[in-house]
């Protein structure tokens, strides 16, 4: 069974926590898009984890992970987080995790680039929000064809493989030295580099497609991992206020490496209430008081995984929502941290947008989303602890109220609920995964 586990709205929307919890009965999970630019948390027994590359299937030792296709690997943040994860008593070795020889390598000057980039448009208040860690620069490089990919690290003492690096390291120097006036890095620095990659991480990389296709024949249970939301997806998104990769479950199959594969759910997560972090239009944002958002910023920790910004926050967004949902296809609906709204007395709903007197409750991402205003409607809050509700039937009358309202706004039932940050601290309602 191949099931997506993918963002409805920016991402942040606590895809870790679900994941972490169908792997507990999935055999292997795979991350199939982005880079270390965002992250996972998950809290367990060891502790809490925030996961930017490695999928969120490592923190169960019978699973393995795959880092897909479609991802751009940053090696030394990978080490990095590989080491800090085994301080905490989890196993990391070639058994349960493995790379595409096909992922393409996120190369030191790409986060160079992204920071000097981001600081020239910053200057004119121009900047994208980057997270400055090289993300679009490595699948810019990805597509003009000058980067190497996982796979190449196995073959440095090819002819051929030189002559690329010098040719890749030519167009590089003229452009960092050229556009930013920066210091040219030499041949025999990248292929040191390169050569330090490979005698870390070659053990780890192979053909995962195989072994995908292969595991999927013997009736394995495998989770694809998205990164990010369907606002942040390169087509799909709020362009240019994207991420540089396809955040869209459709993609899933291509980006693990097994793109003649169907996959059997779409299991699409969203949050109680808004959140997004970095720049674009945010309609939420305007919808309360800044005292309102700063109350739910600080009730759900609402702080960036990958990179501690405060996130923007604001009620749900009925309209995103509708659309996200119609991007991912998700057959399936997990709404993460409702907890968060019991300290409300009222919580707000964003059901449709106005501007000039018209109201649409149709989200057109190509539009301008900054003449929009939100439409509000509120509902009774619950005002208890709902964290220790085991079941549906114990969550307060309001809360199942909350609920049954987002799923006639999105036209969709919400079969997953989750009460707290524990793994244990959720609801299963209807048919789950």
């Amino acid at each position: 069974m191949l099931t997506a586990v993918t963002g409805i709205n920016w991402g942040d929307e606590g895809k870790g926590r679900v994941i972490d919890l169908l792997a507990e009965q999935a055999d292997v999970v795979v991350r199939y898009q982005g880079g270390n630019n965002a992250g996972h948390t998950v809290v367990t027994d060891q502790g809490k984890f925030v996961l930017n590359l490695l999928p969120s299937g490592i923190l169960h030792p019978n699973v393995v992970c795959i880092l897909g296709d479609g991802m751009v690997v940053d090696l030394e943040h990978l080490e990095n987080e590989i080491s800090q994860i085994q301080k905490n008593g989890v196993l990391v070795s070639p058994s349960n995790l493995k790379l595409s020889t096909r992922a393409t390598i996120s190369m030191p000057w790409h986060r160079v680039q992204d920071e000097l980039e981001e600081d020239r448009l910053a200057k004119s208040g121009s900047a994208f929000g980057s997270t400055r860690r090289g993300i679009a620069y490595a699948y810019s490089d990805k597509y003009r064809k000058k980067t190497i990919r996982l796979g190449d690290l196995l073959h440095l003492e090819d002819e051929a493989m030189q002559a690329r690096l010098k040719t890749i390291l030519e167009s590089k120097n003229l452009e960092l030295a050229g556009c930013y006036h920066q210091e040219p890095m030499s041949y025999s620095a990248l292929l040191s580099w390169c050569q330090k990659q490979a005698q870390r991480f070659a053990p780890y990389i192979c053909d995962t497609g195989h072994y995908l296709e292969q595991a999927l024949l013997n009736g394995k249970k495998v989770v694809l991992e998205a990164q990010l939301g369907a606002m942040r997806d390169i087509d799909y998104g709020i362009f240019p206020y994207t991420s540089s990769s396809s955040t869209i479950s459709a993609y899933g199959p291509i980006g693990a490496g097994i793109p003649g594969t169907k996959l059997d759910h779409v299991v699409g997560v969203l949050k109680a209430y808004s959140t997004c972090v970095g720049a674009g239009p945010f309609v939420a944002e305007s919808a309360m008081s800044d005292s309102w958002m700063k109350a739910l910023r600080d009730y759900g920790g609402e702080y960036g995984a990958a990179t501690g910004r405060p996130r923007r926050v604001g009620p749900f967004d009925a309209v995103a929502s509708r659309y996200g949902l119609k991007c991912q296809k998700a057959d399936k609906i997990a709404l993460t941290k409702l907890d968060v709204l019991s300290a409300f007395s009222e919580i707000p709903i964003i059901t449709g947008y106005h501007k000039n007197g018209t109201i649409t409750k149709t989200f057109d991402p190509l539009d301008n989303l900054n003449d929009y205003q939100p439409v509000i409607e509120y509902l009774p809050g619950w005002t208890e602890d709902i964290s220790a509700c085991e079941s549906w039937e114990q969550l307060p009358d309001n809360a199942k109220a909350y609920v049954a309202y987002l799923e006639k706004q999105l036209d969709h039932e919400i079969q997953f609920v989750s009460v707290g940050a524990k793994r244990e601290q959720y609801i299963v309602k209807g048919e789950w995964v």
